[in-house]
């Protein structure tokens, strides 16, 4: 489904991160469990370990230096949700992905 609004985008797209975290043993959505992790909190490289319920990420802490983070996430779906950002960068990646996973839906 294509929407423009964007608090019906951010609606539809928490409606899909909760689907998408039903059964997390499946990992087929890691990629974009991953994107929303990279685009909240401007992280180059993040890995969830759905098993153990830990995330690990590499944040920035200056312009060209990182720090990598790891934390236990005992409910995915609410730290993903909690990411969910109304503005435009976010919003363009939110509506991409819907496209793309919709797309996967019919094919």
């Amino acid at each position: 489904m294509i929407t423009t609004q964007p608090s019906q985008i951010i609606e539809e797209f928490k409606n899909f991160v909760h689907s998408s975290c039903l059964d997390c043993s499946n990992n087929a959505f890691s990629s974009l469990h991953k994107g929303i992790i990279k685009m909240y909190f401007a992280a180059r490289k993040v890995d969830i370990d759905y098993e153990n319920k830990v995330v690990k990420a590499e944040i920035p802490i200056s312009d060209h230096e990182y720090t990598t983070v790891s934390f236990e996430c005992l409910d995915l779906e609410r730290f993903l949700s909690s990411c969910i950002k109304n503005d435009n960068r976010s919003l363009k990646f939110y509506q991409s992905a819907l496209n793309y996973y919709s797309i996967l839906k019919v094919a």
